[in-house]
């Protein structure tokens, strides 16, 4: 577990590093690492930020992170695309960062987030607030959109996994069926979600605002596959078809007719 002491200090090493680093003009802590959100930290948070490059030194200067603070206590480094990074340390501690120009995060999103490091003509303030429009003008939610897309994702996954394509399929059920699952539930009911969810990621902090919905998705989760596809249909006909004239029901019925299943429906 890293102390508050020692998540403070990495921050504050951060900062020198980037201002010591020929080429590096800004640094952004994000999420629970930023000030406004640092009541949000516990034993698993990380320092996730952006550090911005000068324009047109990119490629120069990201095969270097000698500028990260306790270079010696870095026990893995590995790239995420061409701008993305991850650093671990001794202790477990983790840096997820994006090493770019101000340029290549033209289409960034940000919520909380702390400048902390910036050039004379407020490169990475005017790169964060246009993060956070976009952040803004993302959180909105087509739960009608996001149901139907349930319902693709889970016809789509069940047929690949009876193909013989597991992994695939399960990606469609575990991940993107869930994801719209929870979008749809956040845009249905959203006043359940509290102050502290996440613009960015809506399945962050879900079970915070939605517990037995939230225990009941995971349990669904632990079944098998099919089994677990299964459970997510009747699960949402559920949660969200009742008084909700926008559920689309024939669809629903469809899908649960494909592939040999119980309709589940809840209105008749």
């Amino acid at each position: 577990m890293v102390s508050a002491e020692r998540f403070d200090a990495l921050s504050a090493g951060l900062a020198e590093g980037v201002r010591a680093r020929d080429g590096l003009i800004g640094l952004v802590l994000l999420g629970s690492a930023s000030d406004e959100a640092s009541s949000r930290r516990d034993e698993w948070s990380d320092h996730d930020f952006f550090a911005i490059v000068e324009d047109g030194r990119g490629a120069e200067v990201r095969p270097d992170l000698s500028w990260l603070p306790d270079r010696d206590r870095i026990v893995l480094t590995a790239r995420e695309g061409e701008i993305g990074f991850v650093a671990v340390y001794d202790d477990g501690h983790v840096f997820e960062f994006a090493l770019s120009e101000a340029g290549e995060l033209a289409g960034a999103v940000a919520g909380d987030a702390t400048v902390v490091v910036d050039d004379e003509r407020g490169t990475t303030a005017a790169l964060i607030e246009r993060a956070r429009a976009r952040a803004e003008s993302a959180d909105r939610f087509d739960p009608g959109n996001d149901v139907r897309l349930v319902l693709v994702k889970l016809l789509i996954g069940v047929g690949r996994v009876r193909r013989g394509e597991v992994l695939n399929g399960g990606q469609f059920i575990r991940q993107w069926a869930v994801q719209h699952l929870v979008r749809a539930i956040r845009g249905r009911f959203a006043e359940a979600s509290g102050s502290l969810r996440d613009a960015i990621d809506p399945v962050r902090r879900f079970e915070r605002d939605h517990p037995q919905w939230g225990a009941r998705i995971a349990s669904a989760l632990e079944r098998p596959t099919e089994d677990a596809a299964r459970e997510l249909l009747a699960f949402m006909r559920e949660v969200l078809e009742p008084g909700w004239d926008a559920f689309p029901s024939r669809a629903a019925d469809a899908v649960a007719q494909r592939l040999g299943w119980e309709a589940f429906s809840t209105e008749r």
